[in-house]
C-alpha cells in the first residue's frame, strides 16, 4: 500500500513536466527504483494504471531501472551487494562497522511525450 503515495508523486511529476513542455500525451516514464525501497514494480504499475485514468498519462509505459545497494565494512574494507534484509555484520570479518550506500532511490529519470 505504501506504493500508492509514491506512485501519485511520480504521476504528479510527470504531468507537471508534460504540461510545462506543452505535451498532449505521455508515452513512457523511466523510473529509477532502489533495491532497498521495498517498492514492488507490479504494485507501482497497478496503482499507476488506476490513478492515471483520464489524464495525459493514461496508457503510458512505465520502465523500471533498479539501483543496487552496496555495503562496505569500516574494519576490513570488504564491499558486497546488499539486499533486504540489510545485514548487521560484515559477511567477511563480522564487524558491526558497516556503511550502506545506494539502493534508496525513487525518481523519474525521463519522460517521453507527444507534443
Amino acid at each position: 500500500m505504501h506504493e500508492l503515495p509514491a506512485t501519485q508523486g511520480l504521476l504528479d511529476v510527470a504531468l507537471d513536466a508534460a504540461r510545462k513542455a506543452g505535451a498532449s500525451r505521455i508515452r513512457s516514464i523511466d523510473l529509477v527504483v532502489g533495491d532497498l525501497t521495498s517498492f514492488v514494480d507490479d504494485s507501482i504499475q497497478f496503482y499507476f494504471d488506476i490513478i492515471s485514468r483520464d489524464t495525459p498519462a493514461e496508457g503510458a509505459e512505465l520502465r523500471f531501472r533498479r539501483e543496487p545497494a552496496e555495503g562496505r565494512c569500516g574494519e576490513c574494507g570488504h564491499t558486497f551487494p546488499v539486499k533486504p534484509p540489510v545485514p548487521r555484520l560484515c559477511p567477511e570479518c563480522g564487524s558491526l562497522t558497516l556503511r550502506i550506500e545506494g539502493g534508496r532511490e525513487f525518481y523519474v529519470d525521463s519522460i517521453e511525450v507527444d507534443e
